[in-house]
């Protein structure tokens, strides 16, 4: 048999990792004298992705690194394979949790002043355990009130490579007119983010 080029090994590696995979973690799988450059890498990656064109997967860059997934679209068939269905949230988590991703930083008092009410201490607790929020320090003002942003984490679940792939409400310039649209907006990201997350080989669905 032939020995396997780079195109081969790195999708056995995608296949095999269970989690995106970032260049620094390709380039680990090789001796010093055989490590390919980053460019040769990502040279690699697009040839594969070009591969999966057609196909029911793809390659996705994530803000952790790269995956092999189900599309987005085969999720109405895929999805009947997994017992439990991808957890829908409250509204209110949701709009604290797109608040604090279009404002990061933010902290609690300004989430309220946006949302127009308390925010329960459950849901910045949830945010904070499913790894999607984390306190980036505190504002230099009286009480030094934590400031809360998203993680690398949010953007790998909501299948995001960066904070500029999220829908294009940013472009509204006042966040109260995102009320009525934005939580819908989120909860079918997250619904893609978790049937690609609970589709990618080698993984088990994320049903905390």
């Amino acid at each position: 048999m032939a020995e396997p080029g780079l195109k081969q090994i790195l999708e056995a590696a995608l296949l095999t990792a269970g989690a995106p995979l970032s260049l620094e973690h390709m380039q680990s799988l090789f001796d010093a004298d055989t490590m390919p450059d980053k460019a040769t890498l990502r040279a690699s990656l697009v040839e594969l992705a070009n591969d999966y064109a057609a196909r029911a997967v793809e390659l996705r860059e994530v803000a952790s690194g790269y995956r092999i997934q189900v599309r987005a679209e085969f999720a109405p068939w895929v999805s009947k394979l997994w017992e439990e269905k991808p957890q829908r949230y409250s509204r209110a988590l949701l709009e604290t949790l797109a608040i604090i991703a279009y404002r990061q930083p933010v902290t609690r008092g300004e989430i309220e002043d946006i949302r127009g009410v308390s925010v329960n201490t459950n849901i910045m607790r949830t945010l904070q355990e499913r790894g999607w929020v984390r306190s980036l320090g505190h504002r230099d003002v009286p009480g030094r009130p934590a400031m809360y942003g998203t993680t690398r984490q949010f953007l790998d679940y909501f299948n995001l490579a960066s904070l500029g792939e999220l829908p294009s409400l940013l472009e509204l310039h006042e966040m109260h007119d995102l009320r009525p649209e934005l939580p819908g907006k989120i909860q079918e990201q997250a619904e893609e983010g978790a049937q690609a997350f609970a589709a990618t080989p080698g993984t088990e669905s994320d049903r905390g």
